[in-house]
This record gives C-alpha cells, structure tokens and sequence, in this order.
C-alpha cells in the first residue's frame, strides 16, 4: 500500500509541475506587447493520392482582436480551398481515438489465483488589431507577393510568397505585429523550398455579428506530393514542452512518421479499481513516464483503427457525414462500410528534440491498436471456493492480527476484510464471505 502511494504521490508531482501548453503548426503574431502562447493543438489530416485536407483546431488564448496565425503551405491556396470546420468534428475525432480505460470480468476458482488478493495492485506504467491594409507595391519591394485576399467567416485570409524571410519579417512588422524571436530564421526554410504563406487573422465586426465565443478551426484543402505537417514555426513563441495531437485519415492503412522514430503508448496494463474515477489525471502520467523512457524525439501512436467499427468503443464511429466534414473525400455512396483508416499520433517536442516538421507516409498495414487500460472486475466461482476463501482468510487475518499488534484502536477484522476487499483488491461486493459481481460479454469502456 506505501509502494502505491508513493506512486501515486509522483504521479501528481508530474501532473502539477507539467507545463499546460500544447504547440500548433504555425505561429502567432500578435499587436504590441501581447503576450501570445500556443496552448492546446489539434490537427486532422485527410490524405488521399495527392490530395490533403488539414483542419487546424486551436485553443488560442487571449484577446480576439489580437490574433493572427501563419502557416507554411505548399501552393498557393485559392479562396475556394478554405473552409471553416465545425468544432465538433475534432471533438469527435478525439473522443474516438482518445486512450481509453475499460472494465474486464475476471473469473476466480483456483486457489492459486485467488491468492494474489493478497498483495495490491501498482500502476503498470506506473483577430488582431484592424490592420490597414497596405498596397502590394510596397510588399513586392520586399520580395512578398500577396497571392490571395479574401473573407471567410470570421477570418481575413491572405496567402503570402516571399523571396526572403528578412523581407517578409520585415512586411509583417510593417503591418504593426511584433513578431517572435527568432522567426526569420525559422522562416527560412520553408522560403528555401517554395512553400507560401497563410496567414489568418480576425475581421472583428463579422466576429461580433456571428456571435461565436471561440474561434472556429480553419480547413485548407490542397494537392501537392508532400505530406507532412509544418511544426518548427509553432515552436517560435511556444511557451516551453509542446504537445500536439494528430488525427490522419486514410484509405490505405497507418500512416506514419517517416523522419523521427514512432512507438506505440504502453497498452494493456491492468490498473486499480480507483482509477476509474479518475483515469484522466492518470493517463497523462503514464504518457509521460513513456515519453521519458524513449528519451524524447518520438511519436507516440495511441490508436490506429478501421473506422467502421471499433472494440471497446470509447465513442461512436463518426459518421459519413462528419467524415467529409473532416476532410474524407474518397467515400462512395454505395451504402457500404467506409474505407477509412485513422491514425491518432500524441507528439511532445520542444526546439532541441524535434528540429524537422513532421513527415509522414501511408503504408498498408491496417492491424489494429488501441492504448488501453484495463480494471479487472474479480469474481469467485462456486467451485471449491470455501477452501479457497478458508485459506485467503488466514492469510489476511493474519495481516490484521500484526496491524492491531501496532495499533490496537485499528479496525475488527469483518471491517478490516471489507475495507481491504474493496479499497485494495478491487473487488465488486462482498458476499457472505465470497465476492461476487456478474460478469458481463463485452468490455464496458469509462471513458
């Protein structure tokens, strides 16, 4: 019991001194002095032959009126090839793939099995400021190209070229944005190999006059060889370790990182009764502890499934529906199941351990994964349970007879049995004696 307390007690440590913000694909920028941090990052990418969907969901905080974001692209991108995402679908997205903790019967009739009640469980894993707007002359002296301008929502977009990345900081700068250190040469790069420039910010009045109190995730549809997905500029005003979720949609199969090595999140582990209530506050002990023993520059996979079925299911399928809305433009409408394989990568990072943006692959192979952890619900068969429980019972009285020897005010045995039967062992009810629950066909998933 100490050993699981002292695990439990690092697990919090972990819990409170890990840092809250997650990294996104792109920067901000913000007017003046403000203080802007990437926080909680959500990409979903569809990808087929060519063609990629990227749907960039964001949990920017502070100020509307002071947002703007820059994400690298391959091509120019045409009004028409931007749309604004329900934010549903990520949530959907997730709620799917999310690590999940599951109830599982356990059948009791051998002595022998009966006895690990004796000893207790451990964790296995243990919109900016209005900018005037600015004649493109004065952009192309620096070598900036406004490729398009138009409105969607509650975004002005521009996508942007540059002939270097001093005259496009300088170009941003000019538009009154105080640019993190260090952009230009983060920016770089991404000039080096033709990429272009979307730059999102928010048209105040059309923000005010739809009523939305968040800000809706931004969908870029585009064809191009590469895929991959930029996250170097996300680390510019990151404040500190950066974590970001990645849901890629597939016809084919898993899709993978093919520049940083990729481990799938320990699966399996059987975790104590009490966890149920809380398993959301553990999970992310259990990434850690995972992250730290790779040693950091790693892609953690926590699911890979056929989205037509699942088991256990944490959350429904999404629906064909809420596919195309995510992106999926490969569907049929011939009535069958749908060819869809989603990947969910977990990636933590910071500058020294992910230096590269991400690049992926689809490959063939469609078995299935799931990051799954398991509370075993005990039960005893009626088979020669009496000389079992005969036998328990010695052994846990005399448990009970050293605790009282220590501390004679500590409980009688019936409540130190059943303190100890439910609290420690996770077992369901104690009957007469025997525990027993009803076992049930399938797993139950929590959550």
């Amino acid at each position: 019991m100490n050993r699981l307390l002292t695990i439990l007690l690092i697990g919090l440590a972990f819990l409170l001194l890990a840092p809250p913000a997650e990294a996104f694909c792109g920067f901000y920028v913000a007017q003046a002095d403000s203080s802007l941090y990437n926080q909680a990052s959500q990409v979903a990418i569809a990808h087929h032959h060519h063609h990629t969907t990227l749907t960039m969901a964001n949990d920017y905080q502070g100020d509307v009126s002071e947002f703007a974001l820059v994400v690298p692209v391959p091509t120019v991108i045409a009004p028409e090839q931007v749309q604004i995402a329900d934010p549903a679908i990520m949530q959907r997205l997730d709620s799917f793939s999310a690590p999940r903790l599951v109830y599982y019967p356990e059948t009791i009739a051998p002595c022998s099995e009966l006895q690990h009640l004796l000893w207790p469980y451990t964790l296995a894993s243990g919109g900016i400021a209005q900018l005037e707007s600015r004649r493109d002359q004065a952009a192309s002296a620096l070598g900036v190209t406004v490729e398009s301008r138009f409105t969607l929502g509650e975004y002005d977009i521009l996508v942007l070229s540059a002939e270097a990345s001093d005259g496009l900081e300088t170009w941003l700068r000019q538009n009154d944005y105080r640019l993190p250190q260090g952009v230009s040469q983060v920016l770089k790069p991404y000039i080096r190999q033709g990429m272009k420039f979307f730059v999102a910010r928010v048209n105040l009045a059309e923000f005010d006059r739809l009523g939305y109190q968040i800000l809706r995730p931004l969908q870029i549809n585009y064809e191009s060889p590469r895929f991959m997905l930029p996250i170097r500029l996300g680390m510019v005003n990151a404040d500190g370790e950066q974590d970001l979720i990645v849901y890629l949609l597939s016809s084919r199969g898993r899709a993978e990182t093919t520049n940083y090595r990729l481990l799938e999140i320990p699966t399996d582990d059987t975790l104590p009764g009490f966890v149920a209530d809380d398993f959301g506050a553990v999970y992310p002990t259990i990434f850690r502890h995972a992250h730290q023993r790779a040693g950091g520059n790693v892609a953690f996979l926590e699911y890979a499934w056929d989205m037509s079925w699942c088991d256990p299911c944490a959350a429904d399928p999404l629906s064909r529906d809420e596919l195309e809305q995510a992106g999926v433009s490969w569907l049929d409408h011939q009535g069958g199941p749908p060819n869809v394989y989603l990947t969910r990568l977990h990636v933590r990072y910071r500058r020294d351990t992910f230096p590269e943006d991400l690049v992926f692959q689809e490959t063939g192979n469609r078995r299935n994964f799931q990051g799954r952890y398991v509370i075993k619900r005990r039960s005893v068969s009626d088979t020669d349970a009496g000389a079992c429980l005969q036998q328990t019972l010695s052994h846990l009285r005399s448990d009970w007879q050293r605790t009282r020897e220590a501390d004679s005010t500590s409980n009688d045995f019936p409540t130190f049995l059943r303190h100890y039967l439910l609290n420690e062992a996770g077992w369901t009810t104690p009957i007469a004696g025997v525990a027993v629950s009803i076992p049930v066909s399938m797993p139950t998933p929590i959550r």
